[in-house]
């Protein structure tokens, strides 16, 4: 357990990390999103209280913040259509106006709750695609950031937030993944995909832990663990 524990809190050195969150917007977690079982999910965890801690302790560390968005243009162009999800989000939009995530928005923005700052936060929008990776620049803004680790939050277990996981580890980088800061539906599933799929990839943490990491009373100097960011 000791060296699980040091490997975690080196795995969280604010020096080599960047927070990502994954589809924290208004039409996902918000009143009107596009799937309710994933918001309604995502707010008994509490998931927006527990993102907002880790965006504020980030911003306090000094420790980049990315948010990864969905976008659709109404006329769809550009967007998949060759999956059962793509389909049933342009169904949503066209019968939901108001939720569907057109560019510039107010669904496509970041939900209020997780406290971005955008004058420092980055934001990475994506027009087709499972997840972050695709063809959003993720890989190449990190590496350019001199991010290792990505401590990744937001939604959905059950599609997004696991091919994040598996986009980053893949391009090399380390993944830690804070589980009561995720969310997937239904929650058994989502439990199920950390501890049996997930946990292969990433190491699962928590919100008060990584917090911890990151407060500047942390027992652990970031400069003894590694130099600065390149």
């Amino acid at each position: 357990m000791a060296d699980a524990r040091e490997r975690l809190e080196r795995l969280l050195d604010p020096t080599r990390t960047a927070l990502v969150t994954c589809e924290c917007q208004n039409g996902v977690l918000g009143d009107q999103a596009v799937f309710p079982e994933l918001a309604a999910a995502a707010e008994k965890g509490g998931l927006v209280g527990q993102v907002r801690s880790l965006v504020g302790a980030a911003h306090a560390a000094g420790v980049p913040v990315l948010h990864c968005t969905a976008v659709r243009r109404p006329d769809g162009l550009g967007a998949n259509a060759n999956a059962r999800l793509f389909a049933a989000a342009a169904r949503v939009a066209t019968a939901q106006p108001g939720a569907a995530l057109t560019p510039g928005s107010e669904a496509a923005g970041l939900h209020p709750g997780i406290g971005a700052d955008p004058e420092r936060d980055l934001v990475l929008p994506r027009l087709h695609g499972l997840g972050p990776f695709q063809d959003t620049g993720l890989a190449s803004v990190l590496r350019n950031l001199g991010a290792r680790t990505l401590v990744c939050v937001g939604v959905s277990v059950n599609v997004a937030l696991l091919e994040l996981a598996f986009g980053a580890v893949d391009a090399g980088f380390q993944v830690v993944l804070v589980r009561d800061a995720v969310a997937g539906t239904p929650p058994e599933y989502a439990e199920a995909v950390l501890t049996h799929t997930l946990a292969l990839v990433a190491s699962l943490t928590d919100t008060d832990t990584v917090v911890a990491r990151w407060s500047p009373d942390s027992p652990i100097a970031p400069q003894v663990l590694s130099g600065p960011r390149a």
